[in-house]
């Protein structure tokens, strides 16, 4: 689970009871997307713009996926004149919108403001930052609250051969470099997720609660178990990762291994702030991966079939909160899910932003 679709049917299950699969899902959203092709393409040509803008608006429209055209934001002209004319309300271009709110309209089509003139014909610039936005550029498009960012995860496999190191990566979040053009995160209504992790003290929703909420994510992992590594007794299980921070603090790390949404085993670290480049770094570099998790994977991968993996995945999560190791603050949280990869391109991963409409 835990694709697009599959996250909205599970919505609709939760918030009413009905059940529907993820084709259902998809077809209904290529049915909205069409529709809404039409009335935007109408709109377009009542447009007095010039044939260039138009092309280009069309253009830009035909380039999109169904999903990206139901969404709440991707939809406006891309012409190069102020903006002040809304489809349906944006502040990002691009933006794919909230997975479970599949209602792109705020207001009637009809209600639109009046065609904008004919603009004078110039060549674009460069996207500017918006002067409203304060946020970083990062913030809204990658895992980062206001004090802390995730810059690197990955959880490998890696043996010696003499004089080679070969390394296998099960799960890997590489660093990224997002512009204001990039789209935002989409967005999962947290309460969607609350049986998948432990509801006592500690727990996601206790956390949620206390907030900040900026700083909870949703990680959707596709792990590649295709490893033709040899494990031998100089296997070595690892995690790493790297953050990046506003403040000069002690961070501490804690990775909650759960099943059937019971804590089964959890991993406390420590890390101290590094100065580089007028940033304060904090690496988690080769940390061995717990005997539990290497089990896990040995079982998990002796599976004949891979849809019996992802059966046993379903019910196996890990939450990883990132706090000031002073003030408890949460700093980060981070939920994530999996699912056996089959792509030849290895291991792959989605973020969402958890909220709570």
């Amino acid at each position: 689970m835990y694709g697009r679709n599959e996250l909205i049917a599970r919505y609709i299950k939760l918030r009413t009871g009905k059940t529907r699969t993820r084709k259902q899902v998809s077809s209904h959203i290529q049915v909205l997307a069409r529709k809404r092709v039409r009335e935007y393409q109408a709109g377009i040509k009542a447009m007095n713009l010039d044939q260039v803008s138009k092309d280009k608006a069309l253009q830009t429209v035909a380039n999109l996926s169904s999903a990206q055209i139901v969404s709440a934001s991707v939809m406006k002209p891309q012409t190069p004149f102020p903006p002040p004319v809304r489809f349906w309300p944006s502040p990002i271009p691009g933006q794919p919108g909230h997975s479970q709110d599949i209602k792109p309209f705020a207001q009637p089509y009809s209600t639109l403001a009046a065609p904008v003139p004919t603009p004078i014909n110039y060549e674009p610039l460069p996207t500017p930052r918006p002067a409203a936005i304060a946020a970083p550029v990062w913030q809204d498009r990658t895992i980062a609250s206001e004090k802390l960012r995730l810059l690197e995860y990955s959880a490998f496999l890696e043996t010696q051969r003499e004089p080679d190191t070969y390394k296998h990566l099960f799960v890997h979040i590489g660093q990224s470099n997002p512009g204001y053009s990039d789209p935002v995160l989409e967005s999962v209504d947290v309460r969607q997720i609350y049986d998948k992790f432990p509801e006592k003290k500690g727990g996601l929703k206790e956390l949620y609660e206390k907030g900040p909420h900026n700083a909870f994510f949703l990680v959707k992992f596709w792990a590649d178990l295709s490893s033709d590594v040899e494990e031998g007794s100089g296997a070595f299980y690892g995690v790493s990762s790297q953050y990046s921070g506003t403040e000069n603090i002690t961070i501490s790390v804690s990775t909650k291994v759960c099943s059937f949404g019971k804590q089964v085993v959890e991993k406390v670290e420590t890390e101290y702030a590094r100065m580089e480049g007028g940033k304060y770094m904090f690496r988690i570099h080769r940390s061995p991966m717990c005997e539990y998790m290497i089990n896990f994977i040995h079982k998990l991968k002796h599976l004949p079939e891979k849809y019996m993996m992802n059966s046993v995945l379903e019910n196996f999560t890990i939450l990883q909160v990132v706090s000031n190791r002073e003030t408890q603050e949460t700093l980060l949280c981070i939920a994530f899910v999996f699912e056996v990869s089959t792509s030849e391109h290895g291991a792959q991963y989605h973020v969402y932003r958890l909220v709570k409409d």
